[in-house]
């Protein structure tokens, strides 16, 4: 079922129904699909303010007086100092045993002591009780409130560059301070994205508000854009550090 098909079964029937973790741009488009609908209400959650993966609930206004708990949290605990994981390491596991993609959330690495991962609530149980390694660490799930979740608002820079044009290439590679060559490079291999969607031309233009993130280098968004009375682009950017 779609999520407008959702919605609307879910208006029809005066009930509530949920999506499972969705990508930054799949909610996107489909929170500005269903703010055209008429007496549908719905709400993003991934279990704390910052997060990229999200569950949306949709349902009459009537039905969703109160934000539904379709988001858990757990905790992964181990000794990591010796033998550290990745964000990839953790989720392998979890897939490992035999749940889906869009039933996990973001995880939140904490070093050496383990992670912090957003799951479905109907998971909770299963995996507490049969989670027992990440790569060869021993380790414990247990659930934890989501208020105890340990994150930290994303710390920013923010700069400005003039610019002939608001392509991607020329953009991003001001932005990340690499030529336009090498940056061009990384469209072609498919290491760049725009609002979390691959972008597959370098004269893709960009607009205020998106999202560019290159892999291994991280993320930029676009900010403020003043056009000169020469015509060049005077663009804020906001790094991601």
């Amino acid at each position: 079922m779609s999520i407008l098909d959702m919605a609307e079964t879910a208006s029809q029937r005066r009930d509530v129904f949920h999506t499972s973790f969705l990508t930054p741009p799949v909610i996107k488009e489909a929170m500005l699909a269903i703010e055209k609908l008429a007496g549908i209400k719905a709400v993003a959650q991934g279990g704390y303010p910052q997060a990229e993966r999200c569950r949306i609930s949709v349902g009459h206004p009537d039905s969703m007086k109160s934000n539904p708990d379709v988001v858990a949290a757990l905790s992964i605990s181990g000794n990591f100092r010796l033998e550290p994981c990745s964000h990839g390491d953790f989720l392998g596991a979890i897939l490992g045993a035999g749940i889906t993609r869009e039933k996990v959330g973001d995880i939140l690495l904490q070093e050496e002591r383990g992670a912090q991962v957003l799951v479905d609530p109907d998971l909770v149980d299963y995996l507490t009780s049969t989670l027992e390694k990440v790569g060869k660490v021993g380790v414990s799930c247990t659930q934890i409130p989501l208020l105890a979740l340990e994150y930290e608002p994303p710390k920013t820079k923010s700069f400005k560059t003039v610019e002939s044009s608001l392509r991607v290439d020329a953009v991003a590679s001001a932005g990340f301070k690499i030529s336009r060559t090498k940056l061009g490079s990384l469209i072609s291999s498919g290491d760049v994205r725009v609002n979390w969607s691959p972008v597959s031309k370098s004269g893709a233009t960009l607009k205020a508000g998106d999202v560019v993130s290159v892999s291994g280098m991280g993320r930029l968004k676009i900010g403020e854009i003043v056009t000169t009375k020469k015509g060049k682009y005077v663009v804020q950017l906001i790094q991601y550090l």
